[in-house]
């Protein structure tokens, strides 16, 4: 079958096939009633969007059939949805739907309540769970997908306005054309090699680009299945796996920890998935995940940006992300010089020894399908510096052009005049068997430059032994002399963003100053630091000018 140009095209090449094409609980549909929905959402939209207006839907859902539904009817509609975050509140959240220029928002009888109160002008609400949208939908429910448009249905249509994290402003709303989520979701499916047979089980929430752009995007490609959870949970993944029979998922930042938190059962590996793909979650983790559940879990990295990629490649050593992807001309550099940064040199326990040359930038200097942010020319101008695109990640390569993810740039590491890579402390540190999530992140030092902090989520009925977490780090080949943690948190449960991305800018805000346990590194131990070391250490910081840093 020829590649799509639009996704559009996509949708329409689901008309008339009977096969189950959208599971929810006990709910099933084929593609034939997916495609024929989103007709009759698409028909709606044509009726309820005013002349002139962008021709944008806020959809404020967890992950319901809804919001599937509502992606393929702008698909067919030359519309474009922004998803809209649940986790926002207040002016926060009216700031995402106003600044997307929505005119339509699309909610649950459960959210609505987030948006009391809320100025909205001009913005039409469809409840979807209620009697009124049912009554509202019921006109259209012959449409035939393609026959009612808001706007000219092409490759450089928008299709997908996603939020950035926002971890250090307000959220971005990334674009995203059709033509783009199409050549997206069908070169994963050739990556992956999945096709009608397979089940893609979506538990990573559909307001984040990850669980549309690398899960539902490809199912749709592929004429696969999709499962929806509402919400992630670790504990009902395996009977979802197997209730809808997922062969495929996604995962982002700690999912995979959580799960393999959960505890252990024989029938484990009773289950026909196949392929996990994601990012962040560590190559510790993913040998656990491997052993325990028989599945293999591909990295890869990029963003909903789409302005570099790497790929994971037949070769890829332990630690390694992968290569460029085809087309990309990736390169790790000095942000100041511009100067790509030397290889990176291991020592013979595998500790990167010149991280301090190796660890830089990595930009795309080739041609890259970013599409801008919506409204926002100074992040469009800071993406584009220098004609490159910046992916605001720091990372090195090794000799042979596999490249290491070392952090993000926000989370740079320097320690002793030395470059440190995050990312790698955190893969040796969750190597402790206590430890269900790690997170690491700097702090100032009270001369000069940074320390290493550490946050430890701990297994279930575990306590943390300082005497046996300090024999552990001796006793790691690979972690360099300045990589031992100066501080060590004990969280409850490790704070994690929306999509389940640590929340480190709380975590370095907080610094040692924080309501959990905190521990310190003394004379080749850990001792526990009390509200008189705290005030000790203030003092310090604040005694060489430096204590305006601990709110950084």
């Amino acid at each position: 079958m020829r590649s799509a140009d639009t996704f559009a095209e996509l949708v329409q090449r689901q008309w008339g096939d009977q096969r189950p094409g959208l599971k929810s609980g006990q709910l099933i549909l084929s593609h034939h009633q997916v495609a024929s929905g989103a007709a009759a959402r698409a028909a709606l939209l044509v009726d309820l969007l005013p002349a002139g207006a962008e021709p944008h839907i806020g959809v404020l859902l967890h992950n319901t059939p809804e919001f599937p539904l509502w992606l393929s009817a702008a698909a067919l509609a030359g519309a474009a949805v922004a998803g809209i975050n649940p986790t926002r509140r207040g002016a926060e959240l009216a700031r995402d739907v106003v600044h997307t220029d929505c005119r339509v928002l699309i909610t649950s009888r459960e959210l609505l309540p987030l948006l009391d109160g809320l100025e909205l002008p001009g913005v039409r609400m469809l409840v979807t769970d209620s009697d009124a949208y049912r009554e509202l939908l019921a006109p259209y429910a012959d449409a035939v997908p393609g026959e009612a448009v808001v706007a000219p249905v092409s490759p450089s249509a928008r299709m997908l306005l996603y939020f950035t994290s926002g971890s250090t402003g307000a959220p971005k709303a990334a674009i995203c054309t059709q033509g783009r989520l199409a050549a997206a979701g069908q070169s994963l499916v050739t990556h992956f090699g999945t096709g009608g047979d397979d089940v893609h089980y979506i538990c990573m929430p559909l307001f984040h680009g990850n669980a549309v752009i690398a899960n539902w995007a490809p199912a749709v490609a592929a004429g696969a299945a999709v499962a929806l959870r509402p919400r992630f949970s670790a504990s009902r993944f395996l009977d979802d796996v197997r209730a809808h029979g997922a062969t495929y998922f996604t995962y982002v930042g700690r999912a995979v920890q959580y799960l393999l938190a959960t505890p252990e059962r024989p029938d484990d590996r009773a289950h026909p998935l196949r392929t996990g793909f994601g990012t962040e979650a560590g190559a510790v983790d993913a040998a656990r995940f491997a052993e325990r559940f028989g599945v293999r879990l591909i990295e890869g990295y990029g963003s909903s940006e789409g302005g570099a990629a790497v790929q994971h490649t037949a070769g890829t050593p332990p630690g390694a992300i992968g290569r460029a992807a085809p087309g990309d001309d990736l390169a790790v550099v000095d942000p100041d010089t511009l100067d790509e940064r030397p290889r990176a040199v291991f020592d013979e326990r595998g500790r990167l020894t010149n991280g301090t040359e190796a660890i830089g930038e990595l930009v795309n200097r080739g041609p890259n399908p970013f599409e801008g942010y919506w409204r926002n020319e100074t992040a469009d101008a800071d993406r584009r510096r220098s004609g490159w695109y910046w992916t605001g990640d720091l990372f090195y390569r090794d000799a042979d052009g596999f490249l290491y993810f070392a952090g993000r740039t926000d989370d740079r590491l320097r320690v002793d005049s030395e470059n440190l890579a995050a990312a790698m402390i955190e893969n040796i540190l969750a190597r402790w068997k206590d430890a269900v999530a790690v997170a690491v992140y700097a702090v100032p030092d009270p001369v000069a430059g940074d320390q290493v902090m550490a946050a430890l989520a701990l297994r279930e009925g575990a306590a943390f032994d300082p005497v046996a977490f300090a024999d552990f780090l001796r006793e790691q080949p690979d972690l360099g002399t300045k990589m031992a943690p100066a501080y060590v948190r004990i969280v409850p449960a490790m704070p994690v963003t929306a999509t389940n991305k640590v929340h480190r800018v709380g975590l370095r805000r907080e610094g040692f100053r924080c309501g959990d346990p905190v521990w310190r590194a003394v004379d080749g131990g850990y001792g526990q630091l009390t509200a008189e070391d705290v005030e000790r250490l203030v003092a310090e910081y604040g005694a060489r000018g430096r204590a305006e840093l601990l709110t950084r």
